[in-house]
């Protein structure tokens, strides 16, 4: 067979991930707080796209921050595999021009499973001062505003920072050591401290990253744990609390002994706490009480990085007839426009070839941005109301009606993807009357039922053996094996593993502990 060039035509199908697909599926997964980064980094680097101020521009092409409702009805709960249409409808904020992808055209409900193989604020103008030419009285220069440092501000304009703990201990630091090395030592120990006071970081690995010996770091972490608050730089909590029972002069060798056998005390061990300090049960007492009354956590007394509150981005509310409304939070929404006016002005006045292709670029991703960011809301409203559907018990009766649910059953019912559904679920939040509960708690794995009717959520079971534990007494604590049977009883199948795994999970003690506590308190 000899081996000669040729020519083949050969007709093939491949679905291709554009750069403006792979954004839009992007946008999906993103939270609220990571979808106003990205949607503020556009901003800055496209000149067609500008942030809506709710003027009322007639340059508005398309809006994505409008309010968009639904109202679920529950008489569909029965039929959960139903595909009736739940498309939200919007008012007149979402512009009809805003037209979403087609399907054909730029889908974002992708089917991964082929590709990866998986499944699954400007600032105030001030009027001029009359007779103010603007130059400083004394020096004939410009004036500067009042501002110490040349710029225009006021002492109106300037916050108070409040002050860290490690500004706290660089300022002893400072005062303490006069020695080079010391001091370089010491500001690098207090950059391991945590908000906490902890010193986070082995003492051998700095004496090795700064070329000195361990004693002397160990000689400078001595002094270091002097410094106020009383008990920062220790590297646990039984030193923590050492150090401040020094500084109190109350470090005795039976408050040693204590110290050292904080796992006893942790456990309601107390006769073999007051065995290995050697004191009787008063003196354990009053041991206890001067514990008590120390920090734990001494530098959480000072300032530290803000926690950014969870924000829903539904609101699930009841209507005053039967049902749910489903409303997504437009605060949450970016409001981005298009600016075609622009566009027209600039690319006709006289571009080059380059400058029209960049323009011609700009506005297009510009326009897929809006759009995507349009279909993003819509999606997220159409799982959502789904979800409400599908777990309509827990909005109307609690926790213990929690339904068995997975992300097959939503993708089924709203004809969409798997991973769809599961991007969409992901960081998003839903506030409802019990509460604000992340998309993904109403995913739960189902366990089977005694009677052989339906399953019983995963996440009600748990909440079953939390009210148990919570209602027993002191004289009957209830083992894993007697919240078996008791669940049984309930119609609930459970292994005692599985009790002891969900019992552990939620920080709950075994019963040894329990009643040993207990008893402790009587």
């Amino acid at each position: 067979m000899a081996l000669t060039p040729k020519l083949e035509f050969r007709q093939s199908q491949s679905l291709v991930l554009t750069p403006q697909l792979q954004q839009a599926i992007k946008l999906l997964q993103l939270s609220n707080i990571e979808l106003s980064v990205f949607v503020d980094q556009e901003l800055e680097k496209n000149p067609f796209l500008e942030r809506d101020d709710g003027s009322g521009d007639d340059r508005r092409e398309q809006d994505t921050g409008g309010r968009e409702e639904q109202n679920v009805d529950t008489d569909r709960i029965a039929d959960s595999t139903s595909t009736t249409d739940k498309t939200p409808t919007s008012d007149s904020s979402l512009s009809e021009g805003a037209a979403l992808p087609s399907s054909d055209n730029a889908p974002l409900d992708v089917d991964e499973g082929s590709l990866y193989g998986e499944d699954v604020a400007p600032g105030r103008k001030e009027e001029p001062i009359p007779g103010d030419t603007g130059m400083d009285a004394w020096t004939g220069l410009p004036s500067s505003g009042g501002g110490f440092d040349g710029g225009n501000f006021g002492i109106e304009q300037s916050l108070g920072a409040a002050e860290t703990l490690k500004d706290h201990l660089l300022e002893q630091l400072n005062i303490t050591f006069t020695e080079p090395v010391e001091r370089l030592i010491g500001v690098h120990l207090i950059d391991l401290v945590d908000d906490a006071g902890y010193l986070q970081g082995d003492l051998d690995a700095v004496s090795d990253r700064l070329g000195c010996t361990p004693g002397k770091v160990a000689g400078v972490l001595e002094q270091v744990q002097t410094f106020d608050p009383s008990g920062v730089m220790a590297r646990d909590l039984a030193e923590c609390l050492t150090i401040q029972q020094r500084t109190r002069d109350r470090l005795d060798p039976a408050m040693e002994t204590f110290l050292a056998h904080l796992d006893l005390l942790a456990k309601r061990d107390l006769s073999g706490l007051r065995k290995a300090c050697g004191v009787d049960a008063e003196d354990l007492t009053d041991m206890i009480q001067e514990i008590q009354a120390l920090n734990p956590k001494p530098g959480l007394a000072f300032g530290s990085e803000v926690v950014q509150p969870v924000v829903p981005d539904v609101f699930v509310r009841e209507k005053t007839g039967d049902g749910w409304t489903v409303e997504l939070n437009s605060e949450t929404l970016p409001r981005v426009l298009v600016n075609s006016r622009y566009y027209s002005q600039i690319s006709s006045a006289g571009a080059t070839r380059e400058d029209k292709a960049y323009f011609s670029e700009s506005l297009s991703s510009a326009n897929w941005l809006v759009k995507s960011l349009d279909q993003r809301a819509r999606t997220i409203l159409k799982v959502s109301s789904e979800i409400v559907i599908q777990q309509e018990p827990f909005f109307s009766l609690g926790v213990e009606y929690l339904r068995p649910l997975n992300l097959k059953a939503i993708a089924e019912a709203i004809d969409m993807h798997e991973s769809t559904v599961s991007r969409v679920t992901a960081n998003k939040y839903m506030a409802t009357p019990r509460g604000i509960f992340e998309l993904k708690y109403f995913f739960t794995s189902a366990i089977s039922s005694t009677e052989g009717g339906e399953a019983h959520s995963a996440e009600s079971v748990r909440h079953k053996i939390r009210v148990l534990i919570d209602a027993e007494s002191t004289s009957a604590v209830l083992s894993d094996d007697k919240i078996v049977e008791m669940l049984r009883e309930s119609g609930v199948e459970i292994a005692r593993r599985t009790v002891a795994k969900y019992r552990e999970a939620m920080n709950i003690q075994s019963s040894v502990q329990r009643r040993r506590m207990k008893k402790s308190l009587i």
